[in-house]
């Protein structure tokens, strides 16, 4: 294993991180090892999939950090502009993969939801909760009016109060 992981990760990678993390990787999913299988193709397997997994995961994240850059780049906004964009990037990349995925894919890359929920492999009701989730917490405290009560609005129907 950590043969081919020297060879996947190249010189300047962490062939010994791949393949601890290949072996964890193993252990949690052993109940789908049969025992017609042979052990080394299958780990092998595992350890090539964690690196692929890997190369995706930093693909993404290198996207995401160009997108950002880009965009603040893009703006000529007035300094009020700029604090709440750095405030909505930080709380971007502080949220978890999953939700950080599901909201790249449908808010960035525009995806639909179906195929947003088809490349990560969740169904769709999965990912339009990670994208409730996500939305909610970029969400800035300071949007909610702070005179008086929040009040609700009735979705097809009238505010009024008669």
């Amino acid at each position: 294993m950590r043969r081919y992981a020297r060879a996947l990760a190249g010189p300047h990678g962490d062939a010994d991180d791949l393949v601890q993390e290949a072996l964890a990787r193993a252990l949690e999913r052993r109940a789908s090892f049969r025992s017609d299988m042979a052990l080394r193709p299958w780990l092998l397997a595992i350890l090539h999939n964690v690196f692929v997994d890997g190369v995706r995961r930093r693909r993404a994240e290198m996207t995401r950090l160009e997108v950002s850059e880009a965009v603040a780049a893009a703006l000529d906004a007035p300094q009020e502009h700029a604090v709440r964009l750095a405030e909505v990037r930080v709380r971007f990349d502080a949220l978890p993969e999953d939700q950080r995925a599901a909201l790249h894919l449908v808010a960035i890359e525009g995806l639909s939801y179906q195929d947003a929920a088809a490349a990560i492999g969740a169904p769709i009701g999965t990912l339009m909760s990670r994208l409730g989730r996500a939305r909610a917490a970029l969400r800035a405290p300071e949007t909610v009016p702070s005179s008086g009560p929040a009040r609700l609005r009735l979705v097809g129907g009238s505010d009024d109060q008669r």
